[in-house]
């Protein structure tokens, strides 16, 4: 019966003993004292009662004490609880603080939960990125086509990463400025002779405003020629005019067998007409000598004039069609 309250305390001093530990990782405290960075227990029980790392923020700040900056543990947990990446952070702060460069941890935070690395910016700007430009196309005045290929060194700007266009606006702002600058050459072999003209004119535009970079130079890669996009143009209009003329001639054409088909249509009609009327004749000519009206001479006299009016006819037809011969001859 007294070993029960023996074991019973042997247990509670257990669960304390681990308690302690989860709660006091001994080891991080050692290692933040060691280094000068030091961090009580009620900050560590604090930082595993807000459920935050003890690690994520006291490693970064033996980090960044042993590198001579002075950053609160209370800063740390701040900005971890905000989302943001500390390791990184500090990291960026060291190495800008050893380039020379002026930035503090707020301005550091701020680019940091603004969804840029921070760290990365801070090496871009001591040690400047080459970005090179998929192949630009652009046309001369003359119709030439060239294909422009750039390599663009670009510097971080720290106090317009936040707020700033990315690289993917640099690029686009300098594909735009290599096309007016070919577009307003008067042909393509002015740009071939002086391509640094290109780099000239379109570094000289300030298209890094309103980005996160300097643009220290543009420089022309390579330059191919590529199609005759002018001729190409003029042969399309051509095809196109040729097409419109034919479409036209096509209906002239079709009108014109319409109206053909409607005159024949029309002499059929008078054929019709006619045979109809000179079928009516000789009733008509019976008609008048029964009534009086046409005598037989005046009937032998209209029947002469016909068949002399057929004789002339026939002779007229026969000397035309020996004339005809003759000429062939």
């Amino acid at each position: 019966m007294q070993l029960a309250p023996l074991a019973l305390i042997f247990l509670l001093i257990i669960v304390i003993f681990v308690l302690f530990v989860w709660l006091i990782p001994v080891r991080l405290w050692i290692a933040a004292w060691s280094s000068g960075a030091k961090v009580g227990f009620g900050e560590l029980i604090g930082m595993r009662l807000r459920r935050v790392s003890p690690g994520a923020v006291v490693n970064p700040r033996i980090t960044a004490a042993k590198a001579g900056l002075d950053i609160s543990t209370n800063t740390l947990e701040s900005h971890y609880l905000a989302g943001g990446n500390v390791e990184r952070v500090v990291n960026a702060l060291i190495s800008a603080d050893k380039a020379g460069i002026q930035l503090g941890f707020q301005q550091a935070a701020a680019i940091d939960l603004a969804g840029r690395d921070v760290l990365d910016a801070v090496q871009t700007s001591v040690n400047p990125r080459v970005i090179t430009t998929p192949k630009i196309t652009a046309v001369a005045k003359d119709g030439i086509q060239l294909l422009v290929i750039t390599r663009i060194t670009v510097r971080s700007n720290i106090d317009r990463l936040v707020g700033g266009a990315t690289e993917e606006t640099v690029v686009a702002r300098v594909g735009e400025g290599i096309v007016s600058t070919i577009g307003s050459s008067t042909n393509y072999a002015e740009v071939l002779e002086n391509p640094d003209t290109i780099s000239k004119n379109v570094l000289a535009r300030g298209l890094d405003s309103g980005t996160a970079f300097n643009i220290l130079s543009i420089d022309i890669a390579d330059i191919d020629v590529g199609t005759n996009i002018g001729a190409k143009l003029m042969t399309e209009q051509a095809e196109a005019d040729k097409q419109v003329a034919q479409a036209r001639a096509e209906g002239r054409r079709a009108l014109a067998v319409a109206l053909e088909q409607e005159m024949r249509a029309k002499v059929e009609e008078m054929r019709a007409h006619l045979v109809e009327a000179e079928a009516k004749i000789p009733a008509a000519m019976a008609e008048a000598l029964k009534e009086g009206n046409l005598g037989v001479m005046d009937y032998y006299n209209l029947r002469n004039v016909a068949a002399d009016t057929e004789m002339r006819d026939s002779i007229s037809k026969s000397t035309g069609g020996r004339d005809d011969d003759e000429g062939q001859v």
